[in-house]
């Protein structure tokens, strides 16, 4: 798919999309509990789509699935298939894969795209210490597990992501019936399980957390409990939304919560040291154009967030700092490198030194044919953008977006944003 994005202004309201992160860790727990749940304003990307397909391989019956409301039915893990496909979601293999090995039976565990290149390693050294027999393709996809997962105390090393964690959390609490304990060294990305125990504690299960570096579960551990949760917005496809409002016009983006502990939520203080218009309500922001200046922002925790500070920083006066960068390298393209070859078309400069990424601001970018490396994050910073051009931005390979914000393009156009899509006619 090639998308034409014109420069102009942006007016209007429009709703933030559902999170992936929140939707997807809801399937989760609606796998491991036993009943009835009810899940409200679920996703549509492709890795919510995944994961209703995981569930339903893993035991569950999705018996509503409507735009409004999918409902779920199951009794605990109890795989109906021997193969299971996460489709490119990070989260998803490293959440799922833990919750499949609390079944006895011998599963595949795979994936796309660019999901067969990134390392999971720590499956390997993990999964032997909790009962699970597993064999990789040295460290990559696909994997053959079988449990099942007997909880004992480990330590993980939560340096490369904070995902493997999320899944042995969620595995633990539908089975630990004794005192165990994850020891966990050099965590990244706190605020992701921040949401896990949210959404843990929402079914049912509370873990004690000891500064990040000790959760512990205890013997009266009762398992996850059937409820209803509504899906949050996501501040990770809202934060594009936002910065295009920063800088094309006045726009008002609804449906993000101002208590989520969302990571990418740190777009709101971003936008506010650039010296963005922005007033934060419940469930409602209103952002418009100011007289942008270069910021410092560290971006650690939310490396999500790369993308949009990058669009963002595009046109802030000055030279802009982000620190994160080598959380960036194993995303569904090297994204460091990547926006800055595909931001250097746009005559935007961008520096890589180390951990820290400047990016040299510009009053607007320059007309250019940009691909999305088939990342989601790097279609939508692109068409970000291209909204302060000074002519037409074509963006090669754009349906990317439909892995986390499938609508992105036509939530723009919504606003004003003259775009238009061309789709591949097959061969």
């Amino acid at each position: 798919m090639k998308v034409i994005v014109q420069p102009g202004n942006l007016t209007g309201d429009v709703q933030a999309p559902a999170s992936k992160s929140s939707m997807q860790r809801a399937c989760a727990a609606a796998l491991l509990s036993h009943g009835i749940t009810n899940i409200l304003n679920p996703g549509h990307s492709n890795d919510d789509l995944a994961a209703k397909d995981v569930v339903s391989r893993l035991g569950a019956e999705i018996i509503l699935d409507t735009p409004g409301e999918l409902v779920i039915k199951s009794y605990g893990v109890n795989p109906s298939s021997d193969n299971i496909n996460c489709g490119e979601s990070g989260l998803g293999i490293r959440m799922f894969t833990p919750l499949a090995a609390l079944s006895e039976r011998e599963l595949t565990i795979n994936g796309t795209g660019s999901l067969l290149k990134r390392p999971m390693h720590f499956f390997d050294e993990v999964f032997p210490k909790v009962g699970i027999q597993i064999k990789s393709s040295d460290g990559h996809l696909p994997l053959t597990i079988k449990g099942p997962l007997r909880p004992a105390t480990i330590e993980i090393d939560g340096s490369l992501s904070s995902q493997f964690l999320t899944g042995m959390l969620m595995a633990y609490a539908a089975s630990s019936t004794t005192d165990v304990e994850i020891y966990v060294k050099d965590l990244k990305s706190k605020p992701y399980i921040d949401l896990t125990l949210d959404v843990l504690k929402k079914f049912g299960v509370d873990v004690e957390n000891d500064r990040y570096q000790t959760f512990r579960f205890s013997r009266n551990n009762k398992g996850l409990t059937s409820t209803s949760y509504t899906v949050e917005g996501d501040w990770s496809g809202g934060a594009f939304l936002l910065v295009a409002g920063a800088i094309a016009g006045d726009i008002t983006v609804k449906g993000l919560g101002r208590d989520s502990t969302q990571a990418d939520k740190q777009i709101i203080q971003a936008l506010t040291d650039a010296g963005a218009s922005i007033r934060v309500m419940t469930n409602i922001i209103e952002v418009g154009r100011g007289d942008l200046k270069a910021f410092s922002f560290d971006a650690t925790d939310c490396p999500d967030l790369f993308p949009p500070l990058v669009s963002l920083a595009s046109f802030c006066e000055g030279t802009t700092y982000i620190r994160g960068v080598s959380r960036l390298e194993h995303k569904e393209s090297n994204r460091g490198v990547t926006l800055q070859d595909e931001f250097r078309k746009m005559g935007v400069s961008i520096e890589l030194d180390g951990d820290i990424m400047r990016v040299h601001g510009i009053n607007e970018v320059k007309r250019a044919t940009v691909h999305s490396r088939h990342d989601h994050r790097i279609a939508m910073a692109c068409a970000v953008a291209a909204l302060r051009a000074d002519g037409d931005v074509v963006i090669e390979e754009a349906e990317a977006v439909e892995k986390s914000f499938p609508d992105f393009y036509e939530k723009l156009q919504q606003l004003g944003a003259s775009i238009q899509i061309t789709y591949n006619l097959p061969a």
